[in-house]
């Protein structure tokens, strides 16, 4: 079976696997129904829509500008995404944008500058895609953990500012700790492929008959760059928030935390009630 074999059928049966999903949300009594017949409608809905404009997008016979301009969508639709998640840090918008081309720019430069891929619109979308979406999550995950870091270590941060740290110095042990987690599931997931896991993009090689072990290559180019684009907006975001965070007289800036107020007001009320049992 190739990937182009995949009838109406195949796919309609293909279903019978959310099906399944349900019956184990209705068997556990999870309350996920729902959401999984949203996630999987949504999901066809939205590739259905996005393959039928790549159709457009990466034909021979237009111009690769369209291809470009695809990515300049995908990584406006992703700063958007960041800065939306992370609305305590001002500006991140921007600086999110400025990550997603940094590493695009670096990332897609080496593999089509050096020629280990075509410049084409079938080559170019998806590889930017790839680079996009990895560095997504790791580039959200960064920005959240530095504004945790900048809130709950804001004593230790300011008392380094009393020793005479610069804004920098003082923050540079937060922000390297918060690359770090962001990079590690990536070099986690880079380490176990092939071993735990076999990727999607190797997977979807095989399946649509290209031989294994040149399947292979095009996935080490493809672990490569994502590794590569990653470890690219976290650092440029890491970098960009600590500029933010800062005062140009060095001081530390109070971040707005409003979006996250029904947290603290569940911890309020559960240290009221560990109050009223302390008392009884």
């Amino acid at each position: 079976m190739t990937a182009a074999s995949i009838s109406l059928w195949g796919l309609a049966a293909s279903g019978l696997l959310v099906v399944a999903a349900l019956a184990i949300s209705a068997w556990r009594r999870l309350g996920l129904s729902r959401q999984i017949v949203w996630a999987a409608a949504r999901a066809l809905v939205q590739l259905l829509a996005v393959g039928g404009a790549l159709e457009l997008v990466i034909d021979e016979r237009r111009s690769i500008w369209w291809s470009w301009a695809w990515v300049v969508a995908m990584v406006a639709f992703a700063a958007w995404t960041t800065a939306r998640r992370a609305p305590e840090v001002p500006g991140l918008l921007g600086l999110a944008a400025a990550a997603y081309t940094a590493a695009a720019a670096v990332s897609l430069g080496v593999l089509l500058g050096l020629g280990v891929v075509a410049t084409e619109g079938r080559t170019v979308v998806p590889l930017a895609g790839m680079v996009i979406g990895n560095s997504l999550a790791a580039t959200v995950l960064v920005a959240r953990r530095i504004v945790g870091e900048a809130t709950d270590q804001r004593e230790q941060i300011e008392a380094r500012l009393a020793l005479g740290l610069t804004g920098r110095r003082a923050i540079e042990p937060f922000l390297r700790h918060a690359v770090r987690t962001a990079l590690i599931p990536q070099i986690e997931t880079t380490k176990a492929t092939g071993i735990v896991f076999l990727p999607g993009a190797m997977v979807g090689l095989i399946l649509a008959g290209v031989r294994p072990v040149d399947a292979v290559r095009v996935q080490v180019a493809v672990m490569y760059l994502v590794l590569g684009s990653v470890a690219t907006t976290t650092s440029v975001v890491a970098v960009g928030m600590a500029a933010r965070l800062l005062t140009p007289d060095h001081r530390l800036r109070r971040l707005d935390t409003a979006p996250h107020a029904p947290a603290r007001g569940v911890i309020r009320v559960v240290g009221v009630l560990g109050v009223r049992r302390g008392g009884r």
